[in-house]
């Protein structure tokens, strides 16, 4: 397999470094809200990679935390705990908004047929090991005291802003964080942060009562149950120049080595070609799609299609072509499923592993997985070659659906066709109308519109 390490910037051979494992660690969610569609597609791609490395014989251990501590409202060390905060609005526990949302979240993991990562510690339950990381990197003398925490002293590692190949010099202060004047660096990061009287997560440590930065929580976990050195991490791209930058720098420096072998980061969600946040009340949860009358598995096609290196826009228009295609798809392997006829599937076979070993091409499989579908000669062989793929896909391939698409759903996509051709986005227009191709129907042009049929 090759996959693309962020931090070379090119794609490499994947050796493992126990033949036949894959030892990996993925940033998980901060319980302190909903994950939202655009957190979720980052699952979706930790899934893919595991799934995948699962199908060519290599078996993952997999560790993704949940931050139930530590993680502030600015990712720079400033603001409040994003915990506490939301304690405080809605009047709870943060241990009872933890729990909460660590449930939600596993819930809609399962919806989205996510498998459970084999480990799933929680921060709160290793700040032992957390005060001892910080304390070794106070002893090697690449952090320091000042009156609200322990900082990660930049200067002391020199090869700090490597991953996202940040350029300090240039860098003025304050730009990327709030100016600190105690700090010795602007970009220094906290390692432990000392908690005031009211503070309700702290702890005992060598410098008093506090609580560990959101940062030392994945070194201290991932070293404990993956080792000093391990296969892959993974997280999105908003975390390469803050939270694994700083990650990389704290575990280097204590170590004296690289921690890592291949990072791997997916790509944003975008919505309606903009960015996704609260503010802009566009950031959906996996209950807003299902109010619509999508299901999980909708979503989970959707996001097949684009590879998680490229950035994907999200429409409800461009879902309702996915929901359209997923459930053409199942119809087109169910009317190969009672068939005895013989079909060689191992061309299929051959490319769908090719794709699949190529950066997880899991949108080239996609297509190869269609081409299969189309053969004009019904088989079994067919049919059974797709559900294995679909031990990649995770697109719960084998449970029938509802084979009739909507009326409403038609004459959704028939709208869709028309304001295209309104707009002169043909390349649209006919990419609907080859979707509608695939549903069998046919459009005739009346006096009074565009009337439509079963083929």
């Amino acid at each position: 397999m090759k996959f693309f390490n962020t931090l070379t910037r090119q794609k490499e051979d994947f050796v493992p470094i126990v033949p036949g494992r894959a030892f990996m660690y993925c940033c998980g969610p901060t319980v302190y809200d909903f994950a939202h569609i655009g957190n979720m597609r980052t699952y979706l791609f930790m899934d893919w990679l595991r799934r995948s490395l699962r199908f060519i014989g290599i078996m993952p251990l997999t560790v993704m935390n949940i931050t139930d501590v530590g993680h502030l409202v600015s990712d720079a060390d400033e603001g409040e705990d994003k915990m506490e905060e939301s304690a405080r609005m809605r009047q709870q526990s943060p241990y009872e908004i933890a729990n909460e949302y660590t449930t939600a979240f596993f819930a809609d993991t399962e919806a989205l047929n996510i498998i459970r990562p084999e480990l799933t510690p929680k921060a709160t339950d290793h700040i032992i090991e957390m005060v001892e990381f910080v304390q070794i990197l106070v002893d090697k003398g690449y952090a320091y005291e000042i009156s609200d925490g322990i900082y990660f002293d930049i200067s002391r590692f020199r090869n700090y802003g490597k991953l996202s190949r940040l350029n300090l010099d240039e860098q003025q202060a304050g730009a990327r964080v709030e100016i600190n004047d105690e700090k010795r660096h602007p970009a220094d990061f906290a390692l432990w942060k000392k908690a005031p009287p009211e503070h309700i997560m702290k702890w005992h440590s060598p410098w008093g009562m506090g609580y560990p930065g959101w940062h030392i929580e994945c070194s201290a976990m991932s070293r404990k149950y993956l080792g000093d050195v391990f296969d892959i991490h993974t997280g999105g791209v908003d975390h390469i120049p803050i939270h694994h930058e700083n990650e990389i720098a704290q575990s280097e420096a204590l170590l004296g080595h690289k921690a890592v072998n291949l990072w791997m980061h997916g790509e944003f969600l975008q919505v309606d070609s903009g960015k996704m946040g609260k503010s802009l009340n566009n950031n959906y949860l996996i209950n807003d799609l299902e109010a619509k009358g999508f299901s999980p598995m909708h979503y989970r096609y959707f996001c097949a299609n684009a590879h998680y290196r490229s950035k994907l826009n999200f429409t409800w228009d461009a879902l309702m072509s996915a929901k359209t295609s997923y459930i053409r798809l199942i119809d087109l392997l169910q009317s190969h499923q009672g068939s005895s006829e013989t079909v060689d599937t191992q061309e299929y076979l051959a490319s769908f592993t090719e794709a699949v070993e190529d950066d997880l091409n899991i949108p080239k499989a996609l297509g190869v997985l269609w081409n299969m579908a189309r053969h004009p000669q019904k088989s079994k062989d067919i049919y059974n070659a797709a559900m294995l793929f679909d031990e990649v896909f995770g697109l719960k391939l084998n449970e029938p659906q509802k084979a009739d698409i909507l009326e409403s759903d038609i004459k959704d996509l028939i709208n869709q066709r028309q304001k295209a051709r309104e707009r002169r986005d043909y390349a649209e227009a006919d990419r609907i109308r080859d979707v509608i191709k695939e549903m069998n129907i046919i459009l005739e042009d009346t006096k009074d519109g565009i009337k439509w049929k079963r083929s």
